[in-house]
């Protein structure tokens, strides 16, 4: 047991080492929040609205991103674009965060899956509206980071574990939204029948190489399910054995 804590305490240092000086972020907080509304505003065409709930901008008000980030990009934490984690994936640009989230109507209580942990920035600002959150990594590191840096963060609320995140987590449904952080060829069925109905899937549809665009995937209280395109995008491939 000895290695692996200190193999993640070390991991956490690398990770947190340019923070232990204090520095006051929220000057670069807030001119991220402000960039987000202004592309609320310009896409309000695709995703019908010119402004995201006050609760969630809120929630990305409180988060501090560059807890979420690798310590050499730090300084670039608050900008409104998403950054590289390593292992090939990265954390989503803000104004995207902001998106999916408001387009999930997460509420106080809510049961909310996430495919795809990363650095766990989302399960964090999903935590602050939700009431639980169940999060799905299919990259062992990254998701033991995660688990490791939302506890000590206290996120108490986020349970988190290693697999394939397409199967969902049958043993946690139902649940009133899903968000799925990476690309998929179709809504994977499990996740659909995981949903409770009035439930809502947040989704990017696509290749890696062809246009992908954000879906969103009601299930109405009948059991039929409607989707609707709302506007281009561009993440990492959804992976595993299906």
């Amino acid at each position: 047991m000895k290695p692996l804590f200190f193999w993640n305490v070390f991991l956490l240092f690398f990770w947190w080492s340019p923070l232990l000086q204090g520095s006051d972020f929220d000057a670069e907080r807030q001119k991220m929040l402000k960039e987000v509304q202004i592309d609320a505003t310009e896409t309000a065409s695709y995703i019908g609205s010119s402004a995201f709930s006050p609760a969630v901008m809120a929630a990305m008000g409180k988060v501090e991103r560059h807890r979420f980030v690798p310590a050499d990009l730090v300084d670039q934490a608050y900008l409104n674009r998403p950054l590289p984690i390593g292992h090939g994936q990265t954390i989503s640009q803000p104004y995207i965060v902001a998106l999916m989230t408001d387009l999930m109507k997460v509420g106080a209580g809510d049961n909310v899956l996430e495919i795809g942990t990363g650095s766990g920035y989302q399960a964090a600002i999903l935590a602050e509206l939700a009431g639980s959150v169940y999060s799905i990594e299919i990259i062992e590191a990254l998701g033991k980071e995660a688990e490791n840096r939302l506890q000590l963060l206290g996120y108490r609320n986020v349970k988190t574990r290693v697999g394939d995140g397409y199967y969902g987590w049958p043993e946690a449904a139902p649940f009133d939204a899903i968000m799925v952080t990476a690309a998929a060829s179709h809504v994977p069925p499990p996740l659909i029948q995981q949903l409770k109905p009035g439930g809502r899937i947040v989704i990017p549809l696509g290749t890696q190489f062809l246009t992908q665009f954000l879906m969103l995937v009601e299930k109405k209280q009948d059991g039929s399910v409607t989707t609707r395109q709302l506007l281009p995008v561009r993440f990492v491939p959804l992976t595993g054995g299906h």
